[in-house]
């Protein structure tokens, strides 16, 4: 087993570019060199910009590549669906175009992926980690998102890029019915699953768990840690996701509730190799901690055996 620790934009705030707090991206970049990393998502959709030679400049300064790509939208309405294509097209145009890393024996797919997540309808967001409140979609509903998926999954595949399904919290993939769904609507030579160990747990999902059931289909990882505490008071509260998240519901790992000697483990059993990146999600006006946690949480890592 190799593992390769990468990081995200959202480790600074960056989820929505339209946040004026949301820092520089040549600062994202050069602190992800200085955390230790060799690759860096890209971000959400517009963050970086799409010129390859510039994102190119900057990388290589920093010491890095890209590891993913990430549509982050809504994969539902049928009027964003051509805008989510044209997406498709600009992030895959750009990201195959930029320094490569190599890929590890016992890597399903090489980098770089596609991270495909549904985001953008308010009555999910409020319902983020509440299972039995979140209102489900109607059959019809469903496989008009999943058409959109495959969509936008035939586009990546033109490029040679892996799309990877994300179930996140707050969208219309999150709990275990709507994994399991993704799954069984859209076939492997379609799409990977990217599983995310803490919106697993947020989402009332034991992370170990589903990475075992589904080892067969996991071609990418992202690692997070959640403060219980905090976690427990924003489910308590009407609050969206994003907001739990700026009261601190995201930590560095390690100090957290998640148990990661145990999801190395889990890791191992598996056979998993290849990237898993790491995220902590905040308010981007807190993002002069940034760099500190990220580099707790690869501190904790290399702490517990990680060897990355």
């Amino acid at each position: 087993m190799r593992i390769n620790i990468c990081g995200a934009p959202c480790c600074w705030g960056v989820d929505d570019v339209k946040n004026p707090y949301i820092p520089p991206w040549r600062r994202v970049l050069k602190e992800a060199g200085e955390a230790g990393y060799r690759a860096i998502e890209l971000g959400p959709y517009g963050y970086l910009p799409v010129d390859a030679g510039i994102v190119t400049e900057e990388l290589t300064k920093n010491g890095l590549s890209i590891v993913a790509g990430t549509i982050f939208d809504d994969l539902l309405n049928e009027d964003n669906y051509q805008n989510v294509l044209w997406q498709t097209d600009e992030i895959c145009s750009l990201i195959t175009k930029l320094p490569v890393l190599p890929r590890y024996e016992g890597q399903h797919f090489p980098t770089p992926y596609l991270t495909v997540m549904d985001w953008g309808h308010d009555e999910r967001d409020y319902a983020a980690g509440h299972s039995e409140k979140a209102p489900r979609l109607s059959q019809e509903e469903w496989s008009v998102m999943v058409r959109h998926i495959r969509g936008i999954c035939e586009k990546a595949a033109e490029y040679g890029v892996r799309p990877v399904i994300h179930p996140h919290a707050g969208g219309y993939i999150e709990f275990a019915d709507e994994i399991e769904a993704v799954v069984r609507d859209i076939p492997y030579e379609t799409a990977g699953l990217c599983l995310d160990t803490g919106h697993l747990y947020y989402s009332g999902m034991d992370p170990c768990d589903w990475l075992k059931k589904y080892s067969d289909r996991l071609d990418y990882v992202h690692f997070k840690d959640v403060n219980d505490s905090v976690y427990r008071e924003v489910l308590g509260e009407h609050i969206r996701f994003f907001q739990g998240c700026a009261k601190g519901s995201m930590c560095p790992i390690g100090k957290g509730v998640l148990d990661y000697p145990k999801i190395q483990k889990t890791l191992e059993n598996i056979g998993y190799s290849g990237y898993i990146t790491i995220e902590q999600e905040r308010d981007p006006r807190n993002a002069g901690t940034s760099l500190r946690d990220v580099r707790e949480s690869v501190s904790y890592l290399k702490s517990v055996g990680y060897n990355i």
